[in-house]
């Protein structure tokens, strides 16, 4: 194993400098003033592909954004490995806290900070340097193909009938995701469960145009007003959601499984800290790690309505908006989910305001079983790299397509992220640890190795 650390040594300058340059392209998809951008950052992906050794590069355009695929295929008759990532970025409001511009990558005490630096630029960029090292130094053990994807963080649209289409070209034995995270380098661990998610706007409408507060104020119902009761209401003081259905399919954890769950190092004391809290709050009954990995939540992303810029504007508005996110856990369906949000939703409204609800996007939980081979070659490509055997954990974030990925494709995930909590993904200062990035890249030509060896002899 010395060649790969040797490679990654003599390389890891080059490494950077092509991430950045990845980094630098501001591929927001949630933004359409982007589409260029996006188009930029798809090709660049088919230009790394190439010139890291794979002999088919193509961009597939889509009804949105293009869909990057690469492969390699060294013999038929061995496994193939399907690496999926994204190119796409978060937005990076509010820009004024970034305390280096978001889209200029920058490297301070260890860690790159830059919108895309973790999620999933970072972390999906391993992957083409990991193949890079198997094909220079030709230890590539198995076939591989890659389908990285511009629409992630806008619920994945296109993705899932673009498997459809291209069932066969994508056929593989196992999908590997880096999207995720770890506890910590000194403390591996591996993502076998995420939370599905139902994603919902919102529009609350009062008066039929903004009116004078002054003059219409305790007459006329002010919607931003109606909103907040509304959303005030989604959930009771136990932090127990209370639209009606929710919980029906919600699938209980076993108190064995619980127990096992609690054996991972968390400390609750440290974790306010470093969020600056001075208190937790959730589902009464449950720990803060199982608030985030095995219980559903619903939370506002966003509200706005009436006049928000600076200075005073007394009005009263017209309209309320808001975006509401659920994060779902398995046996519940994103849609039932949505279809129950809406339903609620509309009946808690007063009858001074009329309400419109909207489904922005969704996906379904997924749970990976830890007794596959492709789960322990992971784990042993970890213990191999880190020392330590990787604790399965839970995540609360949520991988929309994951899901589809089996129904369509007929195979597993394999979620080896290595991400941090503190990574400050979707929020401004986001980054990626140095140590991260290329103790990824090490672990990922491991996998391969340990992969295709279980294969074989199974």
């Amino acid at each position: 194993m010395d060649h790969v650390k040797q490679y990654i040594e003599e390389h890891k300058d080059r490494f950077l400098m092509e991430l950045f340059e990845l980094i630098r392209i501001p591929s927001v998809s949630s933004d359409a003033e982007h589409m260029d951008d996006m188009i930029k950052a798809a090709e660049y992906w088919r230009k790394s592909l190439r010139e890291a050794g794979c002999n088919k590069s193509e961009i597939f355009p889509t009804a949105g954004n293009p869909i990057v695929y690469g492969e390699k295929i060294i013999d038929p008759s061995l496994p193939t490995i399907l690496v999926y990532g994204h190119y796409d970025v978060m937005p990076v409001d509010p820009v004024e806290l970034w305390e280096s511009p978001p889209f200029k990558p920058e490297v301070r005490n260890g860690k790159i900070y830059a919108r895309g630096a973790d999620d999933d630029k970072g972390q999906a960029f391993m992957h083409a340097k990991a193949f890079e090292l198997m094909i220079r130094t030709n230890t590539l053990p198995c076939n591989v193909k890659f389908m990285i994807e511009g629409e992630e963080e806008v619920g994945s649209m296109y993705i899932g009938p673009f498997c459809v289409q291209y069932k066969e070209m994508l056929k593989s034995d196992i999908i590997l995701v880096s999207d995720t995270s770890m506890l910590a380098l000194g403390t591996p661990s591996m993502t076998v469960g995420l939370r599905g998610l139902a994603y919902m706007q919102v529009e609350v409408t009062g008066p039929n145009i903004d009116l004078h507060s002054g003059i219409f104020g305790g007459a006329v119902a002010n919607p931003i007003n109606a909103l907040a009761k509304m959303i005030a209401s989604l959930t009771d003081d136990h932090g127990r959601i209370t639209i009606p259905g929710f919980y029906d399919d919600v699938a209980e954890i076993s108190r064995q499984e619980r127990d096992e769950m609690a054996k991972a190092p968390f400390n609750e004391e440290t974790y306010k800290r470093n969020l600056g809290v001075d208190q937790l709050h959730g589902e009464a009954g449950f720990t803060t790690k199982e608030r985030t990995g095995i219980r559903p939540t619903l939370d506002v992303n966003g509200i706005w309505g009436g006049y928000t810029a600076e200075g005073t504007k007394t009005v009263l508005p017209s309209k309320a908006y808001a975006k509401i996110s659920m994060r779902l856990v398995p046996n519940q369906d994103y849609i039932k989910i949505g279809e129950l949000f809406e339903q609620y939703f509309i009946s808690i409204a007063p009858k001074y305001v009329s309400v419109k609800v909207q489904t922005l996007h969704g996906g379904q939980a997924y749970v990976s079983p830890i007794d596959t081979i492709g789960y322990m070659a992971a784990s042993k490509a970890i213990e191999t790299s880190l020392g330590e055997k990787p604790i399965p954990v839970r995540s609360g974030g949520s991988i929309p397509i994951i899901p589809q990925f089996e129904e369509i494709l007929g195979v597993k995930t394999i979620l080896m992220g290595f991400g941090l909590e503190s990574d400050a993904c979707h929020s401004p200062n986001e980054n990626y640890p140095l140590d991260n990035f290329f103790k990824g890249i090490e672990t990922i030509t491991y996998f391969y190795k340990y992969y295709t060896e279980l294969w074989k002899s199974k």
